[in-house]
């Protein structure tokens, strides 16, 4: 067993064996530019990147044509964000999101504010839960967008995606999902789920970084945003740029392998999930943080009591790599914002740890990973303990 233990695929996922397989010709013998319609070497890109945005859409129960590519999830989001406020400007300047979402979604909305534009941030309850109700209400004659994360990076709790889209239907407002950390855990179709924008990424499911989608419905209704990197025209005038033939070869795959896998590989992570749960839960004063009713099946979020938070993850970080939210707000100790959202303490913030499972994930290293995360966390109690004392 590699050390430490890898319980971080919420942060990134390792490349599947057969996504790498797919790519590499791309990068030797079929390495030409998909825009390059002259000549065989253009044609051979052009087809695989056709052959992968089918790929791509099928995961989510979309059309080829609605799926444009991008560098990855934060592009994708900008794009659809800001994209959506600048073609709908006439319509009105009234956007409605979660204080929860990731940060990609959150400065967006303040780059809206900077610009004249009106953000509406709901509240969620101690379960991470948005009220529908609130929701509703929040909706004036000026609004565009509703942007709701699909489900939460750091507790893995879903939103009730389909009453979302009812809400946006109902007042002709446009719904945006960040789905990347559901797409490929658990069944999305954005035509039953009544998407009408969604973002995903290649790293979180087993393909390559440096490589993302955005979902744009084409009808029912047809969805236009304007570009935010211009040059050239390419993926239908949304997004200018040489295309990344290898990345999404390599994406494309990686959607095929969890449409094939998807219900054996979501029972398979609840299992373990759910095992690592129930022992880590035995140590006295450690809670799980958010609903487990309706959530991911491959992330949880625990806090332990009475400890240092950045003790403990210096000491865990040897044995098992976890971390204390979102990848890209790891560089802060602050706490996380999602937790104090929920009226969690900043204290028990800083000592809450998200473990998120993967495809390779094995049962031994679950057993490996609680047993030494007990041992730690006791020897830590009994610091404080001593430190107290002293005092």
């Amino acid at each position: 067993m590699k050390l430490p233990v890898y319980l971080d695929h919420s942060a990134t996922t390792p490349m599947d064996p057969k996504v790498l397989e797919a790519m590499l010709p791309y990068f030797l013998e079929n390495f030409g530019n998909a825009s390059s319609r002259s000549h065989v070497y253009g044609w051979t890109a052009e087809e695989a990147v056709d052959i992968a945005r089918e790929q791509v859409a099928d995961l989510i129960g979309a059309h080829a044509t609605e799926i444009v590519f991008t560098s990855g999830a934060t592009e994708a989001v900008n794009l659809a964000i800001k994209g959506t406020f600048e073609n709908y400007a006439e319509k009105g300047n009234h956007i409605i999101t979660c204080v929860t979402e990731h940060r990609a979604v959150l400065d967006c909305c303040e780059w809206i504010e900077r610009n004249g534009g009106k953000v509406t941030y709901l509240p969620v309850d101690e379960a991470g839960l948005i009220d529908l109700d609130a929701l509703e209400n929040a909706v004036t004659a000026e609004t565009i967008l509703i942007s709701i994360l699909y489900a939460n990076n750091e507790i893995g709790v879903i939103q009730p995606v389909v009453d979302i889209s009812q809400i946006a239907r109902k007042h002709n407002v446009l719904f945006f999902t960040d789905a990347t950390q559901a797409a490929g855990k658990v069944p999305i179709d954005v035509e039953e789920d009544g998407i009408d924008i969604l973002s995903l990424s290649a790293h979180k499911l087993y393909g390559p970084k440096g490589i993302g989608a955005l979902y744009v419905r084409r009808k029912n209704p047809k969805v236009s945003i304007s570009s935010q990197i211009h040059g050239g025209g390419h993926e239908k005038n949304m997004r200018s740029g040489t295309l990344n033939v290898p990345g999404i070869v390599g994406f494309g795959k990686a959607c095929e392998l969890c449409l094939e896998n998807l219900s054996q590989e979501n029972e398979a992570l609840t299992k373990l999930r759910d095992q690592l749960e129930r022992e880590l839960l035995k140590i006295d004063g450690t809670k799980i943080n958010g609903s487990i009713k309706n959530r991911l099946p491959h992330i949880t979020n625990i806090a332990f009591e009475k400890v240092n938070g950045d003790n403990l993850l210096l000491e865990i970080c040897k044995e098992v790599a976890v971390s204390r939210g979102s990848a890209c707000s790891s560089v802060t100790s602050k706490p996380s914002h999602v937790l104090n959202a929920m009226k969690i303490s900043d204290e028990l913030a800083l000592s809450s740890f998200r473990f998120s499972l993967g495809r390779f994930t094995t049962l031994s290293e679950i057993e490996y990973s609680y047993s030494t995360l007990s041992e730690i966390v006791e020897k830590h109690r009994n610091i404080v303990k001593l430190s107290v004392v002293k005092i």
